[in-house]
């Protein structure tokens, strides 16, 4: 992790606007979206989440699910001049939180999701199995609701 970057890395919930989330896609190599499509995306997630630097916006992931049982990780997406460096790992890390503090399925969850091909390691190294249709990560719940 590059200290020196993440220290001034912010990660705000909810503010990613449907024209950015779409120029980061296509600036990482994802598919182009309409953007009323990213709009509506957006709109029907749970949370998602922007990493700026110094204002700028180099990263960004969305949680979608049902928001009580199942969790998953979507478009885990970083600048590939910012990549290496810690910010997708604060995006996770902030999105695992978050299913964990919302979570009312008991004392454990599920997180999944779909890793870009030749991305499956950056999960690992986080606590995620390799599925054959993506990734999966049980975590235990601190709280009982």
């Amino acid at each position: 992790m590059d200290e020196t970057i993440c220290g001034e890395i912010e990660l705000v919930e909810n503010v990613l606007q449907a024209e950015d989330f779409v120029r980061l896609r296509i600036e990482t190599g994802f598919a182009e979206i309409p953007v009323e499509h990213a709009r509506k995306a957006l709109r029907n997630g749970l949370v998602n989440v922007s990493a700026l630097y110094r204002g700028e916006l180099v990263g960004m992931g969305r949680l979608v699910g049902d928001g009580a049982m199942y969790w998953y990780l979507q478009e885990i997406i970083v600048l590939p001049r910012f990549q290496q460096k810690g910010i997708g790992t604060m995006i996770v890390g902030h999105l695992v939180d978050y299913a964990k503090a919302h979570s009312v399925t008991g004392k454990f969850t599920t997180i999944g999701g779909v890793s870009a091909k030749g991305k499956e390691a950056f999960y690992e190294k986080m606590g995620f199995d390799i599925i054959s249709n993506g990734i999966k990560k049980m975590v235990e719940i601190d709280h009982v609701k």
